[in-house]
């Protein structure tokens, strides 16, 4: 493992302890119910954890965020990746402010993340632009010295519970913008909440966005900026849902080791059958593995170095990993990993939205392709 600090030792010590005391015995409740936890919320407000990709000024990690992120990400998912989803999203709704914020941005809405404990949502995706961004279809027209903005978001987490909103919009053709936006803002409303097959504690909802008046001042960045800054986005996120992913798997295979080595079948400990073992090794390795991309993708991103590659390649190699070993660990179960008394199956169900947002691995696949060819090279260091 790569080395941790000292801070980041403590953080991940503390953390484990309230992740055994207080995610872990709710996690089969928070899904079954498929609420928003607000209690959860207050606990990461008060360990820090929703604002450590701020600045350092408004209470952010000092060093090394992106991969502290991570590691506090992976630890959290390992007993509830609704609770886990809290940390990337945030971190994801607040990138437009944090990459393209003016002095005058920066101290009017830091503050009310940092110390006010706003969540942030992220409003990109519409009916007919998912992975691909720039067919979104809002539109931001100018009015006088402010934009009137049209469209329908969804698929926004935490889109009903957030008070700030990060929204791009079409200001011209084929240039999109980004919006910082106050939820109470008149023309805004909450459409459908979304229900699930996984992260069934998450907060996924539809936001309307009709004739929405937002003041020049709340641009982001230049007009004609947004796709770059979400673009930037993915190569911090991409290596958050890697480790959202991890924390699954790992969530898993705890568990189904502890149940195989208590279970008995034809008079051995199911652990002892050849055939189960090769399924733990295997799943084991690419928990490994896909740790050391994880890893390399946030601290590259850390180190201010180019990781669109290694970022795609942690998010779909971890995502795929866990959709596989989740599956495993259902089976290692039998009839048992299949009902909800055990925590296997909502990790399982858990587990397929790690190779669908974000990106799908589709797309990763064709980014690190693409990033192959305009390097050319297999490898990206």
């Amino acid at each position: 493992m790569t080395e941790i600090t000292e801070e980041q030792k403590m953080l991940l010590e503390n953390l484990r302890r309230v992740v055994k005391d207080k995610i872990a015995p709710n996690a089969a409740e928070t899904d079954k119910k498929g609420t928003f936890n607000w209690d959860v919320v207050s606990l990461f407000w008060d360990l820090g954890l929703l604002k450590i990709m701020l600045p350092e000024e408004y209470g952010g990690w000092p060093q090394k965020p992106c991969y502290t992120l991570c590691l506090s990400i992976e630890e959290i998912a390992k007993a509830c990746a609704s609770s886990a989803l809290l940390l990337v999203i945030q971190a994801v709704g607040s990138f437009p402010l944090i990459s393209a914020a003016n002095k005058q941005q920066r101290e009017k809405y830091f503050p009310r993340i940092s110390q006010g404990r706003e969540l942030i949502a992220y409003l990109v995706s519409e009916p007919g632009a998912g992975s691909d961004v720039q067919a979104i279809s809002s539109t931001a027209r100018r009015s006088g010295a402010g934009y009137i903005i049209n469209g329908r978001k969804v698929f926004a987490t935490n889109g009903s519970v957030a008070g700030l909103y990060s929204v791009l919009a079409k200001t011209a053709e084929k240039e999109f913008s980004f919006f910082i936006m106050d939820r109470n803002t008149e023309g805004i409303s909450i459409g459908k909440i979304e229900d699930k097959c996984g992260f069934r504690g998450s907060n996924t909802a539809e936001v309307i966005l009709e004739d929405v008046m937002v003041p020049g001042k709340d641009l982001l960045g230049r007009p004609g900026d947004g796709f770059s800054v979400a673009m930037a986005d993915f190569d911090m996120s991409r290596p958050a849902v890697a480790a959202l992913a991890l924390g699954i798997a790992e969530g898993a295979i705890t568990y189904a080791l502890e149940y195989a080595m208590d279970r008995i079948t034809f008079g051995k400990p199911l652990v002892d059958h050849q055939a189960l073992q090769f399924m733990l090794a295997d799943a084991s390795t690419q928990i490994e593995a896909g740790r050391g991309l994880m890893q390399r993708a946030a601290l590259s991103y850390d180190a201010g170095k180019s990781n669109t590659q290694l970022a795609s390649m942690a998010k779909c190699f971890c995502s795929d990993a866990a959709m596989k070993i989740t599956t495993d660990m259902v089976q290692i179960l039998g009839g048992y990993g299949y009902i909800k008394d055990y925590p296997v199956e909502r990790m399982f169900r858990d587990a397929k939205l790690t190779q669908i947002f974000e990106g799908t691995n589709q797309i990763q696949r064709m980014i690190i392709g693409r990033e192959m060819i305009k390097s050319g090279t297999l490898f990206s260091y």
